[in-house]
């Protein structure tokens, strides 16, 4: 067997105790992938929250008593920018499609499973889409919502992107999802930028996130007060998209 790739896992969900399931398991593994089973608790697909690169949904007659799974699962791959792979029949896709959008699966495989062909696609996934190929994400944090959709609509095509409109929001989606840097608006009401850095900054989850601060201000002094605060950088909200994305290129290109 070859060694485990170190991007994370396939988590496969099977309501039931299914050969199949864990079958399907044990050949990822094979594969040299990482894997794992959950039974479709959602304490338990939690627990896979941080390492799973990819969602197998192994559906059975069981999936109309798993809708509060669903919509976690849902939830999960939507936030951290992952797909997910559907197995069962038509009937089953429908009932799991009333939970799950169309544009969050990958590919749906009817039974009998063709299992060489799922393998292929959990393959072509995982080189495509982890590592150092995965897309960065990005954290939008402006109390301005039109700016921030703005921002949002020029990066979303290259960027994960997610958004906070306002300091706590940033904190709490911190704490559960990972950010590759955070485009922080500098004034903001409640908490304002610079005491949103100092959080980040005062927590070992977060004080190595990068931190761009955005800002109206050019005045000198608005400037070196935030210079002072060491972000990798300042940018005015009066940047251009072209401008804006040539930036973030270019300080991911440096991190490598």
């Amino acid at each position: 067997m070859e060694n485990k790739t170190e991007t994370g896992e396939v988590l496969v969900v099977c309501r039931s105790e299914s050969f199949l399931a864990k079958s399907i398991v044990s050949k990822i593994q094979s594969e040299g992938i990482a894997a794992d089973i959950s039974h479709g608790d959602i304490k338990d697909i939690d627990r896979h929250r941080d390492r799973a690169e990819l969602v197998v949904l192994f559906m059975d007659e069981d999936i109309d008593n798993m809708t509060e799974s669903l919509v976690y699962i849902k939830d999960l791959v939507s936030d951290l920018d992952r797909r997910i792979i559907l197995i069962g029949d038509s009937t089953e896709y429908k009932t799991a499609t009333q939970s799950i959008p169309e544009q969050l699966i990958q590919q749906w495989f009817e039974r009998p499973l063709a299992m060489d062909d799922l393998i292929k696609c959990i393959h072509k996934y995982m080189e495509e889409n982890t590592g150092e190929k995965r897309k960065k994400t990005v954290l939008i944090v402006d109390d301005d919502i039109t700016y921030m959709r703005t921002v949002y609509e020029w990066l979303k095509g290259k960027y994960h992107v997610g958004m906070a409109s306002s300091g706590l929001q940033a904190i709490s989606y911190l704490t559960k999802n990972k950010a590759d840097l955070v485009l922080l608006d500098y004034e903001m009401p409640i908490a304002n930028g610079p005491q949103v850095l100092s959080m980040l900054k005062s927590d070992s989850q977060t004080d190595s996130i990068p931190v761009m601060f955005l800002t109206g201000h050019g005045d000198r002094e608005s400037v070196l007060s935030v210079v002072g605060l060491s972000p990798v950088d300042y940018l005015l909200k009066t940047i251009k998209k072209e401008e804006l994305i040539n930036k973030l290129d270019t300080f991911f290109a440096g991190k490598k």
